[in-house]
């Protein structure tokens, strides 16, 4: 794209009488392939669909994941994709860690993308978590605020810093036993490691989670779950809503904790 005949930037402004040329560049094909990997699907139509994600799948194709990600099995699924999020994450609204499991919802066409998109933002598209932190969290109820970036001595972790990006999550005691405690975490925003971060933050990180402080013995991924998914459907506008219960190592890990 060109401002006033000049290569334009991501940040530039534009005035009235300014001159913007442009050219639509020939529609790139994806040279991800189709994956035949067995997926748990939840609920799905020709607008989108709702995955119960395993732990362990990354959602989409990074460097060191160039197979078995999530999107690699939708394509083997078959049918279309949006393509809103980029050639790369065909059908990904939103994402979840590699090491979280739980409900996660894909968009069939790029309107119904643009539509979840926008609910994300207005936060009638709402997702609520079950984490076992470590330690006994003191309040049964609180709200999380503070500004997510990258670690400064740490550019692989997000840490609470000045000049990040402003986060908020709620939580409510569920269970407290065997020093830990289980929570229920609503986002209302959705930044990246966000649950995993304020709760480290606070002093109780997500057991397993040993990048932010919760290694646990014989656990090797955080205990965090997308349990609950509320969203309009794109084309009716009709609320939906659903629950997916944690896994069996979740499960075995707090039912362990009696002991």
């Amino acid at each position: 794209m060109r401002v006033n005949g000049q290569t334009a930037d991501p940040a530039d402004r534009v005035a009235a009488g300014d001159v913007v040329e442009f050219e639509i560049p020939e529609a790139y094909v994806s040279d991800v392939a189709p994956e035949a990997i067995p997926l748990e699907v939840v609920y799905e139509d020709d607008d989108l669909a709702v995955i119960n994600k395993p732990a362990g799948m990354v959602v989409h194709p990074a460097p060191g994941h160039h197979t078995g990600t999530l999107v690699h099995a939708l394509l083997g699924r078959g049918g279309g994709w949006s393509a809103v999020g980029g050639v790369s994450r065909p059908g990904i609204v939103h994402r979840l860690d590699k090491g979280t499991s739980g409900l996660i919802v894909v968009a069939r066409n790029d309107a119904s993308h643009r539509k979840l998109s926008a609910q994300l933002k207005d936060r009638s598209l709402s997702r609520i978590y079950m984490a076992i932190a470590r330690g006994l969290v003191k309040d049964e109820a609180g709200e999380l605020e503070g500004p997510i970036g990258r670690d400064p001595k740490e550019r692989k972790r997000m840490a609470v810093v000045s000049g990040g990006r402003y986060a908020r999550t709620r939580y409510e005691v569920v269970e407290r036993r065997g020093g830990h405690t289980l929570l229920r975490c609503d986002l209302d925003t959705g930044r990246t490691h966000q649950i995993r971060v304020h709760l480290a933050a606070l002093g109780y990180p997500v057991a397993g989670d040993a990048e932010y402080g919760g290694s646990e013995p014989g656990v090797t991924r955080p205990m965090l779950h997308a349990w609950r998914l509320r969203l309009r459907h794109p084309r009716s506008g009709e609320e939906m809503r659903f629950e997916a219960p944690p896994p069996s190592d979740f499960q075995e890990f707090w039912a362990g904790l009696n002991r």
